[in-house]
C-alpha cells in the first residue's frame, strides 16, 4: 500500500498548505493517539521542536490532538532531533515527536517520529497511522483528556548524554572550534557540549529569529563555517543542520570532510581500539552500511581495513534497516548523516561530531591524516529530462551503454541510475578515478536518451 502523508523522513512540506496545516496535524495527533492506544492503556508522548516561527502553531495543534485521543504530552521545547529520540528512551515514553524540516528554509516544517526506543518507526506503522486519518475521531470525554506538562531541563539532560559519548580519558582543551548551529535546535546545545569538554568555542548561527533557520549557515551552507575557521585562526568546525542530526566538519586548511569521509573515520577508529587491546573483531563491527550515493573511494578504503561494505536506499532510515537487519552498528550518508548505534539509536550530529574529533584527540593528529591515502573519486551527475512517455527501463540503448560503460570503468569506477522522485528527470551518476573520465562516461549515458 502507498502512503499517502508520510515520506522517506515523516511528513514534511510549506507551512499554510496541506498537509503542514494545524487542523490536519491536529487530527494527525489524534490519529496517532488512537493507534497509540491499541496497545497501551495510557500512553506518553514527548514533543520537540526546532526554531522556526511555525513550531508554535504546529506544536499547539500536536498537543491538543494527543490530549483529545487521551494521550498524555510531556514537551521540550527547542531541542535536535536525535535530542528527541534520546529523551523518548530515557523517560521511557510511549513515542517522540519532532517538529522540523531538517536542512529546508524555514517556509518548510514537517513532523517525524521515534517509538519508545528511540529509532524511527516502520512503514506498517505509518500505514496504519495513514488508515486511523481515514476514520471519525472519536473524541474522549474530560475526564478521559491527555494532560501536558513540561521538561524543563531537557536540554541540560541532553547535554549531559552528549558528553558521555565522548572517552572519560580525553579533553578538547587546547582546541579552538568554530561551532555553527545553523539558527536552529541546536543553537543553544552545541556550544555547550563542546565548552563543557574544554574547547575554546567561537559560536555562529546561533542567534535564531524564528526565520533565519538554515540561512547562509549550517551544513547546507558551509562557506560560513569556513571563513570563520580562517577569521578566528581555529583548529577545526563543526556545522550543523537546522535540527542537528547531520554535520560536517572543516579544518584549520580550508578542507571540508563530508559523512563518506567522516563514516570511514569513525570505523577505522572503532576497529583501531580493538586492534591495540588485543580484541578480536566482533559480529557488530563485520561491515559498514553506506548508500548509493557513497564514494568508491571510502568503499574501498573500508574493505581495505576488513569490513564488508553495503549499499542502502539514500535516506538513514534505509540505512538504519540495513544496519538492524544484519547486526552491525556503524553507517551513513555523504550529507553527514551518521549512525554509530553504540552511541545513539539515530543520527545525531553532535555524537558524530565527537566520536571524530576523539580519533583526534586520541592520536594527536589532523582529521586529514586519519584519511591518509584515501582521495574520493570525482563524480560526475547529469540530470535527463525525459520525454513523455519514455521508458528508460525498457531502453535498450541505455542499457547496452550502462554495461559498455561499467565494463570500461571495471574496478576503478561506477555506475548509478535513478529516476527522481519529483520531477520527469533521469539521473545519472558515474563515478571514476579522474574526473575527465567520469564526465566522458556520464555523458555516452545521456546521449543514449537524447538522441531520436
Amino acid at each position: 500500500m502507498t502512503r499517502q502523508y508520510f515520506g522517506t523522513d515523516g511528513i514534511r512540506g510549506t507551512v499554510g498548505q496541506p498537509p503542514i496545516t494545524p487542523d490536519f496535524v491536529l487530527k494527525l495527533a489524534h490519529a496517532v493517539g488512537r493507534v497509540l492506544k491499541r496497545t497501551e492503556e495510557h500512553p506518553t508522548v514527548l514533543i520537540g521542536k526546532d526554531t522556526r516561527i511555525s513550531g508554535y502553531m504546529l506544536e499547539s495543534a500536536l498537543e491538543s490532538g494527543f490530549n483529545s485521543a487521551g494521550v498524555d504530552v510531556l514537551l521540550l521545547g527547542p531541542v535536535p532531533t536525535p535530542a528527541v529520540a534520546y529523551l523518548t528512551r530515557a523517560q521511557r515514553a510511549s513515542l517522540g515527536v519532532v517538529i522540523s524540516a531538517s536542512h529546508n528554509p524555514f517556509p518548510d516544517n514537517g513532523i517525524k517520529f521515534f517509538n519508545a526506543q528511540g529509532s524511527k518507526l516502520p512503514d506498517e506503522w505509518e500505514l496504519a497511522v495513514e488508515e486511523a486519518l481515514k476514520e471519525s475521531p472519536v473524541w474522549v470525554d474530560s475526564a478521559s483528556l491527555g494532560k501536558s506538562r513540561r521538561l524543563d531541563d531537557a536540554a541540560g539532560r541532553y547535554i549531559e548524554f552528549c558528553k558521555s559519548t565522548f572517552p572519560h580519558d580525553l579533553t578538547l582543551k587546547g582546541l579552538k572550534i568554530v561551532v555553527d548551529g545553523a539558527n536552529g535546535a541546536a543553537y543553544q546545545i552545541a556550544p555547550t557540549v563542546f565548552h563543557e569538554l574544554g574547547a575554546d568555542v567561537i559560536a555562529i548561527g546561533c542567534t535564531p529569529d524564528g526565520l533565519n533557520i538554515n540561512k547562509d549557515v549550517g551544513a547546507t551552507h558551509p562557506q560560513a563555517l569556513l571563513a570563520a575557521v580562517k577569521a578566528h585562526g581555529a583548529d577545526l568546525g563543526v556545522a550543523l543542520d537546522g535540527d542537528a542530526d547531520r554535520l560536517q566538519l572543516a579544518d584549520r586548511t580550508g578542507r571540508l570532510f563530508n559523512g563518506d569521509e567522516l563514516l570511514y573515520i569513525i570505523a577505522n577508529e572503532r576497529l583501531r581500539r580493538l586492534e591495540s587491546k588485543g580484541m578480536a573483531r566482533s559480529a557488530e563491527f563485520a561491515g559498514v552500511v553506506g548508500t548509493l550515493m557513497t564514494n568508491m573511494a571510502v568503499e574501498l578504503a573500508l574493505q581495505s581495513r576488513g569490513f564488508e561494505f553495503v549499499r542502502a536506499k539514500v535516506g538513514d532510515r534505509y540505512v538504519l534497516e540495513e544496519l538492524t537487519k544484519r547486526g552491525w552498528l556503524l553507517g551513513g550518508e555523504g550529507s553527514g548523516h551518521l549512525l554509530t548505534l553504540d552511541r545513539h539509536t539515530t543520527g545525531d550530529g553532535l555524537v558524530s561530531a565527537l566520536q571524530v574529533l576523539a580519533a583526534s584527540v586520541r592520536h594527536g593528529c589532523e582529521l586529514a591524516q586519519l584519511l591518509d591515502g584515501i582521495e574520493l573519486f570525482p563524480q560526475t551527475l547529469l540530470n535527463v529530462r525525459l520525454r513523455p512517455g519514455q521508458d528508460w527501463k525498457n531502453h535498450a540503448a541505455l542499457a547496452a551503454e550502462i554495461v559498455a560503460v561499467e565494463k570500461a570503468l571495471g574496478s576503478d569506477g561506477r555506475v548509478l541510475v535513478r529516476p527522481s522522485g519529483t520531477e520527469p528527470l533521469l539521473r545519472l551518476m558515474v563515478e571514476a578515478r579522474d574526473a575527465h573520465t567520469a564526465q566522458r562516461m556520464a555523458q555516452r549515458l545521456a546521449d543514449t536518451l537524447t538522441s531520436v
